[in-house]
């Protein structure tokens, strides 16, 4: 990843980056993150099936707000927890052109969940939220009522249609 960071650093035009599945790891995205900001052209960033977990996603939240033109986001298949959503949650709203953001599969509950359908000014930006749910039971039900509330009212004041999609942890899903 190390290479990978100091060619990135001097592509100020990249548009479209697509590293998954190359085991980059917290310690990879840290690095990565490092010259992330600038590459200010970064249209689309997919660093699924890498074993990112909370440390890694934050190190990504530490530079997505200089990320003005980033549209695509793609999370999924990592270990992202509640917290490391939390984290993502907390700068997501700066992030303006950002209309898709995919987390599926990961370790993210209920409560980091809600922590990204509520992205603060992000209402009007994120079209498509797409999380598998790690939890079970009555709880489940109650906490998904919450999300699915938050994503219809979002979608609501910003006149725009709310994509949600519900999906068991273990069912397969498309691409």
């Amino acid at each position: 990843m190390g290479r990978l960071a100091g060619v990135l650093s001097g592509c100020r035009t990249l548009m479209y980056l697509n590293v998954s599945a190359n085991e980059v790891g917290d310690a990879g995205l840290r690095r990565l993150a490092g010259v992330l900001g600038g590459c200010r052209a970064l249209k689309s960033l997919d660093l699924s099936n890498n074993g990112i977990w909370d440390e890694g996603a934050g190190s990504l939240a530490g530079v997505l707000a200089e990320c003005k033109a980033l549209a695509h986001l793609t999370l999924k298949n990592n270990r992202i927890g509640d917290e490391g959503a939390g984290r993502l949650a907390g700068v997501l709203g700066r992030c303006k052109a950002l209309t898709r953001l995919d987390v599926r599969h990961n370790e993210i509950g209920f409560d980091g969940a809600r922590l990204l359908a509520r992205v603060e000014g992000g209402c009007n930006v994120l079209g498509h939220h797409d999380v598998a749910f790690t939890s079970r039971g009555a709880e489940k039900a109650r906490r998904l009522q919450e999300c699915f509330e938050t994503l219809v009212r979002c979608a609501a004041l910003a006149g725009t249609v709310c994509v949600l999609i519900l999906r068991h942890p273990e069912a397969s899903s498309p691409t």
